[in-house]
């Protein structure tokens, strides 16, 4: 059996593929690839967009997967989105070990703020 070593990226589906890299790649401030137009680097992980319509199947935005992108400083960093136009669902969570704040990007896919603050 072979062995999995790595996520080699995320697909990001949206019905406009340009509206997408410009919130991906300004607003949230992502790594853009210096290969290819539509994928953002978080860490070791590709964000890849691509419009499924294009391909003939039906667009649904990704829901209750979110994607949970750290940031050292969540307050901070929700302060800065919502500076940038990007709207929080409710209050900053904090689950006891980590603090989440969610949100969606344009084509309603799940996003979240997340910042552990207790060690494991």
């Amino acid at each position: 059996m072979s062995t999995i070593t790595k996520l080699d990226f995320v697909a990001v589906p949206s019905q406009d593929a340009d509206r997408a890299r410009q919130f991906y790649g300004e607003t949230l401030g992502l790594r853009k690839d210096d290969k290819a137009d539509y994928e953002f680097w978080v860490g070791e992980t590709c964000l890849g967009i691509w419009e499924p319509e294009r391909q003939g199947m039906p667009f649904a935005p990704q829901k209750n997967g979110h994607l949970a992108l750290h940031v050292d400083d969540i307050a901070a960093a929700r302060a800065d989105l919502e500076a940038r136009g990007v709207s929080f669902t409710g209050d900053t969570f904090d689950t006891g070990v980590c603090h989440m704040a969610f949100f969606t990007d344009p084509d309603g896919n799940d996003l979240m703020l997340h910042s552990r603050h207790t060690p494991r």
